[in-house]
């Protein structure tokens, strides 16, 4: 098991699980250096970080960033992000490659444990909905999921290659203060919190939600324990997406608001999509929100912000 102590480099640090993720890496301890791809950005964060305003998409910044901080542990969380584009933006593309450079150095400058993201985008959505790291089959139906896997295949060739534990953490579905406006929760509690109507679909469909702190918590537990494998980030249950939206609009005395069937829903949208997380228990990882206190704290953020 890794040291604590030791230096871990976290990409994306401004981001929606970023920010999570360096607060409690700071707490447990570790020498967190922060990246973010703008300046401004920066300011983010607390006093006990060190941090690097670094666009890892220009040819040898990565080099030069671990040159200098020489991390031990490597938390890659940055990608492309752009609400409702990075589904198919060219951007993904490059991104495989920044995260190939990064990988290389910073295996040369020491690094000895990467922990990189990935997505429930990789798995084949056509099949029982139930994704299971090594059973369900891989077949990403987006530019976005095809350069997640191709990514994770390399990193996987990389580790084997230099001796160096990397393991892959697969993402479902996070909520939580700092998501992004456009999404559905904070989509459906922005218009609440206005008096305005909430656009949705049917609301069948069935989810794996988690809270992002939670999500944090698991990639911060991964790399305490130097996991090496895929791992699924999820709750483990399914959610009705109705009885979220229902539940937000009881807790805002505005369930006259919610209009359901109104957004339609693309063909290969699918009706299950939950994660088998039994190898991320197995770390030693328990979730500290159920859904309604999990809702109830990301709703109590968004009032302070409409």
């Amino acid at each position: 098991m890794l040291s604590a102590s030791r230096r871990v480099l976290v990409t994306g640090a401004g981001g929606f699980i970023g920010r999570h993720v360096l607060s409690q890496l700071r707490d447990d301890g570790w020498e967190v250096h922060a990246v973010y791809s703008r300046s401004h950005a920066c300011a983010l964060g607390n006093e006990n970080t060190v941090h690097h305003a670094v666009n890892l998409l220009l040819p040898g910044a990565a080099e030069s960033l671990c040159k200098a901080v020489r991390p031990q542990c490597l938390l890659h969380l940055a990608w492309c992000a752009k609400p409702g584009g990075y589904w198919i933006s060219s951007e993904n593309l490059s991104w495989v490659r920044a995260t190939v450079e990064l990988l290389e150095a910073f295996q040369r400058y020491g690094g000895e444990q990467a922990l990189l993201v990935g997505s429930c985008a990789e798995y084949d959505w056509s099949g029982e909905g139930v994704c299971r790291e090594y059973k369900t089959p891989i077949k990403p139906a987006t530019p976005y999921g095809r350069c997640k896997n191709a990514t994770r295949e390399l990193a996987e060739l990389f580790g084997e290659l230099h001796n160096m534990p990397v393991a892959w953490a697969r993402i479902f579905h996070a909520y939580g203060p700092h998501e992004t406006s456009g999404r559905l929760v904070p989509a459906v509690i922005g218009a609440l919190l206005k008096g305005e109507p909430a656009l949705c679909s049917h609301g069948e469909q069935l989810r794996d939600l988690l809270h992002v702190a939670d999500v944090a918590a698991a990639l911060v537990q991964l790399v305490r324990v130097d996991a090496q494998g895929i791992f699924n980030i999820g709750s483990g249950q399914s959610t009705r997406l109705r009885e979220v939206i229902e539940y937000l609009a009881r807790q805002t005395n505005a369930e006259h608001l919610l209009k359901f069937g109104v957004v339609p829903v693309a063909a290969n949208d699918p009706s299950l999509l939950v994660a088998d997380n039994q190898r991320l228990l197995a770390t030693g990882w328990q979730p500290q929100f159920d859904l309604h206190r999990g809702l109830d704290d990301t709703l109590a953020w968004w009032r302070g912000c409409v």
